[in-house]
């Protein structure tokens, strides 16, 4: 098996990153320069993109969704998978643009590079297998049912970690606000979420075993739950989603 991957930017290079020693790939995309960057780093070959034929490959489209158009005039042939992470860029859409066997969509997140993200995927059922053998290599895959979904999964899964990125940050200042030093509250933030992700309860019985009857985790819910950082948290997301189905 043999992946090409059509753009280089972060999200390209976080799954070159995770397929290395995995699969054999392949880079694609119309700045030699940076094609050349992409190829010494990951040890992989390249392609400009003009003229690229797609013909019977496994493509991994990761591009910007804007460029979509502009990208399908430049290659020719029909691919054999085409697997697309872009946001908001329904099955349809992409059976227009790009000849295809067979479709897929796919949502990562940057935690790629690590082998760690949590993928949502979706599309033609006869290429699950592909797809899923190929995203394993970042990390969990989960299949769902439709685009609607990848685009709520994206609100969750791709623009999470810049959600949970503001949270952590915010964590780790409150630390510092009460007399931490910055690096003994950034570690104490960090072993946080790693502690946080080991737990298997579901988040109520989590809450509740840690919050006493007036204790010192109560009076810290109460407050934020006066300032509606629930709520907050979950328009924030919302807006994301809605967000994808406009681009």
């Amino acid at each position: 098996m043999r992946v090409s991957i059509i753009g280089y930017g972060e999200m390209a290079k976080a799954i070159a990153k995770g397929l290395k020693g995995n699969i054999e790939f392949e880079v694609v995309g119309r700045d030699e320069e940076k094609l050349k960057k992409f190829a010494n780093e990951f040890e992989c070959e390249y392609y400009l993109l003009d003229g690229f034929d797609i013909t019977d490959k496994i493509i991994l489209l990761a591009i910007k969704p804007y460029a979509l158009s502009e990208v399908s005039m430049r290659i020719k042939g029909k691919a054999e998978v085409l697997i697309s992470i872009l946001a908001g860029k329904t099955l349809f859409e992409l059976e227009k643009y790009i000849k295809s066997k067979y479709y897929l969509r796919a949502m990562p997140n940057i935690a790629a590079k690590y082998q760690a993200s949590t993928t949502a995927l979706t599309g033609d059922i006869k290429a699950k297998e592909i797809g899923e053998k190929i995203l394993s290599f970042i990390g969990d895959v989960i299949w769902v049912n439709n685009d609607d979904e990848i685009d709520m999964a994206t609100a969750i899964i791709g623009s999470g970690p810049a959600f949970l990125s503001l949270i952590a940050s915010a964590i780790e200042d409150a630390g510092v606000y009460t007399g931490l030093k910055r690096d003994i509250s950034h570690k104490l933030t960090k072993g946080l979420f790693k502690s946080f992700t080991s737990l298997k309860e579901n988040y109520d019985t989590i809450k509740n075993q840690v919050m006493s009857p007036k204790g010192t985790t109560a009076e810290g819910i109460y407050s934020l739950e006066e300032d509606g950082v629930r709520g907050k948290i979950m328009k924030g997301i919302i807006k994301t989603y809605e967000k994808s189905k406009k681009i």
